[in-house]
């Protein structure tokens, strides 16, 4: 049975990946060939994060998931001097006002992606250790929130609220199935509701991003373009969808057409059956995620299961409902299916760790 459930979670990673090669091409190639007089450009560049991404993850998927114990530490400390080196100018790639890459040539890396899944293990690592300490405020709540703060911090100051509010969903929620005390996360979520206020309605794009979401036409070609242009493409593909390549929205109408908002060109070119039909297999990929987690042969796969199915399911959430108008813009990317380098590859490192744990449970 969990033999199963591994097979079925991988396989349904793969089809996603595929539908995203598929959706990069046809999205993104005008856009390539206009800009860069290459229309293969970010398809070439996505087939070379996907070698990458699948490198990691058949090691992570040969590698014994319980030696991630060992170097959890390391990793998060790891993972916050990368937050710091990448603020500092010359260091990490600024672009469009934000500071959240290193270049490398051919290829860029996003320290907080990589500080997502060092969070991730760290607090499984950290709960399973701790036992019924966990309950307790000095032992068990304080020390991970601190880390959780101090990631968020250096995170926000790229800035990116959305990869902080995403990586403080998990670890919250995660903290609450391991046992610690509803009043504790509900009274740091209350104390962070003035600084979130603060980092919305302060920041300008920000507070625009929020009105446009409540009215997108009080400014249709500022804040309110990208949610338009997004809905236009959706209404547009009907039932069946225009057509594989033949959108219109992505002709320099709908920006970010290949990584956040690249659903919105599926809803176009393939219609709502095509929408329904990524949307099931999210669906299908965290239910089979469940049942890992349900699985997990110890407490430590438990839990460092249940961070990796919260950041894939959360996202996609997100980010679907970003592209419906659902929710305000949050620049968080479609999983397996967005070009997106550093979190696409997490997403793959994420599939390889559950089916190394699901592996695992096989031979309790």
């Amino acid at each position: 049975m969990v033999r199963n459930i591994r097979i079925n979670l991988f396989t349904v990673a793969v089809i996603l990946m595929c539908v995203g090669i598929v959706m990069i091409y046809s999205s993104s190639s005008i856009y390539a060939l206009e800009r860069y007089k290459d229309g293969l450009f970010f398809l070439k560049r996505h087939l070379i994060f996907m070698f990458i991404g699948a490198i990691l993850t058949f090691i992570f998927m040969a590698v014994d998931y319980h030696k991630l114990r060992k170097i959890a530490r390391p990793l998060l400390v790891i993972s916050l001097v990368l937050l710091v080196l990448v603020l500092i100018p010359g260091l990490g790639r600024e672009v469009s006002g934000a500071r959240r890459w290193f270049r490398f040539k051919l290829l860029s890396l996003q320290p907080s992606e990589f500080a997502n899944l060092a969070v991730i293990i760290y607090i499984a690592d950290f709960i399973s250790r701790k036992g019924n300490l966990i309950k307790t405020f000095l032992k068990g709540f304080l020390p991970p929130v601190c880390f959780l703060g101090l990631a968020a911090v250096l995170i926000l100051m790229q800035p990116d609220l959305g990869t902080t509010v995403a990586l403080g969903f998990v670890v919250l929620i995660m903290l609450f199935v391991a046992g610690v005390r509803p009043a504790y996360i509900v009274s740091l979520i209350l104390a962070s509701l003035p600084m979130l206020y603060l980092l919305i309605f302060s920041v300008p794009y920000r507070r625009a991003r929020v009105l446009a979401f409540i009215n997108p036409w009080l400014d249709p070609r500022g804040s309110g373009f990208q949610i338009i242009q997004s809905q236009i493409a959706l209404g547009s593909g009907g039932i069946f969808g225009v057509g594989l390549g033949h959108s219109k929205q992505k002709l320099f109408y709908l920006p970010a057409a290949h990584t956040d908002f690249i659903f919105s060109i599926i809803g176009e070119e393939l219609g709502l059956l095509g929408t329904i039909g990524v949307i099931v297999l999210f669906i299908i990929f965290i239910q089979q995620g469940i049942k890992i987690i349900k699985n997990a042969p110890d407490r430590f796969g438990y839990f460092l299961s249940l961070g990796l199915v919260l950041m894939v399911s959360f996202r996609a959430i997100i980010n679907i409902g970003v592209s419906c108008g659902l929710l305000p813009i949050k620049g968080l990317p479609l999983p397996f299916i967005s070009y997106g380098g550093s979190s696409f590859i997490f997403d793959m490192v994420s599939v390889g760790i559950l089916v190394n744990i699901a592996r695992t449970g096989e031979y309790p």
